[in-house]
């Protein structure tokens, strides 16, 4: 009974190698994907990180079910996401690659298209991001910037002063 707790069936090489190989296919697929703060994630794209989670198990362990195993895999990602969190920090280059970069939406009450276009989302999801943060009128805004992590960020006009 216990052991096959600790009796993988493959090398702790080749289950790093597989963990590894499945965090950084999984950042790319994700930053392929765009920008989405987990809390304005839509239901498709919630359901797909669920089932992303379930399809890559299996490449990650490669049939081995013992509690070594997973031990083994759960160090390497948390330690895989340790060392790109210190490499974020650190380098700009790792931080834009791993992160992203911030994209101006609206500059001055107009909606810069283009941009938009360029983050997948159409002017209603805008509309909706902007509500959210209490505004109703894109003319009210002076800048609306998408960040790297989903978050939209936006400062109104200042006041006329007489």
């Amino acid at each position: 009974m216990w052991q096959n707790l600790v009796d993988i069936s493959l090398t702790p090489t080749n289950l790093l190698v597989r963990a590894l190989t499945v965090y950084f296919f999984i950042i790319v697929l994700l930053r392929i994907a765009g920008k989405r703060e987990i809390g304005q994630m839509g239901t498709t794209e919630f359901v797909a990180i669920l089932l992303i989670s379930n399809a890559v198990q299996n490449s990650m362990n490669g049939g081995d079910n013992s509690l070594l195993g997973g031990m083994i895999l759960a160090l390497a990602l948390v330690a895989t996401s340790t060392f790109i969190s210190i490499l974020t920090f650190k380098y700009k280059l790792f931080r834009r690659l791993f992160e992203g970069t911030p994209t101006l939406l609206v500059h001055k009450g107009k909606i810069i298209y283009p941009n938009l276009k360029k983050e997948r989302m159409n002017e209603p999801e805008l509309f909706r991001l902007l509500r959210k943060q209490g505004l109703h009128n894109v003319m009210e805004i002076n800048s609306a910037i998408l960040e790297a992590d989903g978050f939209l960020s936006v400062t109104k006009n200042e006041p006329d002063k007489k």
